[in-house]
């Protein structure tokens, strides 16, 4: 016979299992804007000097949605050992270490093998010649095509209940609808909230810049 005690037990657990059902599916119903990432690049102080002229400053172009990052005006060629690829932007303001973040389509052009890495995870990455207005800056590292992530505030990731450097799975909708897989979170105050893909992966799924995508699983 079962006594009153364990039938509360199992009705506190019941209600307990319908909570947590339905944080997941509140969680789920979550939603945030795409960003589709063209080729670009970072660069350094010193590689802006040489590639521009000493004491140049990059000019900005075009806000980007991250407070503080910007399109420039400049721009250069990136010559790889098979073909080059003119006009990639730079972005800024500058960084420590030149990066520079291609598609795979990107990487065939110029004859690299560069792995997909997070941001700034750089080691034993290829290299390419940076040609610029005033200058050459032959890279022996630097390349990379740039993981899947998303861009969150503080309060976003409370409200989406990750934390950095979670991986989560987004889903697309529409008739190339998909599940990307392995999706970096990155938090911070001073983020806006957005997923960031490059080309080859937001044309597969048919998407565009301020498409709304869902997050289904941590």
């Amino acid at each position: 016979m079962v006594d009153g005690y364990t039938i509360v037990l199992i009705n506190l657990l019941y209600l307990v299992n319908l909570y947590i059902q339905g944080g997941i599916q509140i969680m789920n119903n979550k939603k945030l804007p795409v960003a589709m990432s063209n080729r670009h690049l970072h660069l350094s102080e010193n590689d802006i000097a040489v590639l521009f002229g000493e004491g140049h400053q990059l000019t900005n172009f075009k806000d980007l949605s991250q407070p503080g990052q910007f399109a420039s005006n400049e721009k250069v060629d990136l010559i790889g050992p098979k073909g080059t690829i003119k006009g990639v932007r730079v972005l800024g303001p500058a960084r420590n270490q030149t990066q520079i973040e291609i598609s795979l389509t990107d990487s065939f052009i110029l004859g690299v093998k560069p792995p997909v890495r997070d941001s700034g995870d750089l080691a034993s990455s290829p290299g390419v010649k940076i040609v610029g207005p005033k200058g050459e800056v032959e890279l022996t590292e630097g390349v990379i095509i740039a993981s899947r992530h998303i861009h969150m505030h503080t309060d976003d990731a409370a409200t989406f209940q990750v934390a950095d450097k979670d991986r989560v799975q987004i889903k697309t909708s529409g008739e190339r609808g998909v599940i990307f897989d392995n999706v970096l979170v990155r938090v911070h105050p001073t983020y806006a909230l957005e997923m960031h893909v490059d080309t080859d992966e937001g044309n597969a799924a048919g998407l565009k810049n301020g498409d709304m995508v869902e997050l289904i699983r941590q």
